[in-house]
């Protein structure tokens, strides 16, 4: 057991580029899954525990249709989780994939869960969760910022199309002014709540339409806490880097490949990511949020593409170049093979499948070259 300590002034640790990556397992990892990952060079780990199997609904949260109160012996799960990876020297960022009236799509019958941005009362519920979650766990050494959600998407029912120009988002964003789908006014009365608790430990937001950088640059102004670390994912072009691309006679290529973009056609290219990202951290800087304050919380692509490792270069490059942290997507996930750059090309779905089954994921090669690419990038 890691020996609990008074919180520090963990903002410090963001001071500097931090390098890690995404843990989104099934099953709560071990120390030894953390220990492997800080071999690669990294620092820290997003981990989100709402996949886990829990006492109630949803882990943790109890029932994300009401919120009570956290469930002990999930909270004890949890507090293993950080003390393995404390052990292991990593930093954790904590990440719901659901919060009240927010039940992640996947646990939800495939059903966009539209109640937290439509009815206050879930904003309330949520509010008083993560106050809970704060005091839990504002003293234990693992934690280094707390990610309020996972890829909220309030814009989703709301007459917004994702690729809509930059114009129509803006308008959308101030129309929203105050309301049950502002964005930042949920988040300004979460961290009150939070702070309320807990004063200390940094809090991370993921953008809007499932944390894009185009709908943080929609945002008319910074949050009011200082301690905020503003987060983007990045996986476009979303119809080359995911899977059903990969279930194409022949799959869209990069650089190269043109898709819907803000209300018009872009194509694709090392530029057109860097200046994609770029959105987020040109809005940092008009609202005086240093670069080492945004995130690229999430990105990746499937690691049997063929240009898999190029787009990775060019994303990483990107956020290196702007001075912002970055966290790859994902490692050694458990149940699924698709983003996990450590197997080999010559290692086929199936049989990632087949060993996960027989209880022998343990004796999986792991020698890709993808993820020599990331250890370079990390220890760098």
């Amino acid at each position: 057991m890691v020996p609990r300590v008074a919180a520090a002034d963990l903002i410090t640790f963001w001071d500097s580029r931090q390098k890690g990556g995404n843990s989104f397992n099934e099953a709560p990892p071990d120390e030894a899954y953390f220990r492997a990952l800080a071999r690669t060079g990294a620092t820290w780990v997003r981990l989100t525990f709402s996949k886990w199997k829990g006492e109630g609904r949803d882990f943790l949260i109890g029932n994300a249709d009401r919120y009570e109160a956290l469930q002990p012996k999930d909270l004890a799960k949890l507090r293993k989780v950080l003390d393995a990876a404390a052990a292991a020297g990593l930093k954790v960022v904590v990440v719901p994939l659901t919060l009240p009236g927010a039940r992640w799509v996947q646990q939800n019958g495939g059903k966009f869960d539209d109640r937290l941005w439509s009815d206050p009362a879930f904003a309330d519920q949520a509010g008083r969760f993560w106050a809970d979650l704060a005091r839990a766990l504002r003293d234990h050494p693992a934690i280094a910022a707390y990610n309020l959600l996972n890829e909220p998407a309030p814009e989703r029912k709301a007459g917004l199309a994702e690729n809509a120009a930059m114009g129509d988002v803006e308008a959308w964003q101030a129309k929203q002014a105050g309301g049950t789908r502002d964005l930042t006014e949920l988040y300004d009365r979460i961290i009150a709540a939070i702070r309320a608790v807990d004063p200390v430990t940094p809090v991370m937001v993921d953008s809007g339409y499932y944390a894009s950088p185009r709908a943080l640059a929609a945002w008319p102004k910074r949050l009011s806490d200082e301690r905020v670390l503003y987060a983007f994912h990045m996986y476009e072009p979303y119809a080359a880097t995911s899977a059903p691309n990969m279930k194409r006679t022949d799959p869209l290529r990069y650089p190269g490949v043109t898709t819907d973009y803000a209300g018009g056609r872009l194509a694709w290219n090392r530029a057109a990511v860097a200046a994609h990202i770029g959105m987020a951290f040109d809005w940092a800087k008009t609202q005086g949020v240093a670069p080492n304050r945004v995130v690229a919380a999430e990105f990746g692509c499937m690691r049997l593409w063929a240009d898999c490792g190029t787009y990775l270069t060019d994303v990483m490059d990107a956020v290196d170049a702007r001075g912002g942290h970055w966290a790859f997507y994902a490692f050694r996930e458990d149940v699924w093979d698709g983003m996990d750059y450590e197997l080999p090309v010559g290692l086929t779905p199936g049989r990632f499948y087949w060993r996960a089954e027989q209880g022998r994921a343990d004796k999986l090669p792991r020698n890709g070259d993808l993820m020599e690419l990331l250890k370079r990038r990390m220890q760098h």
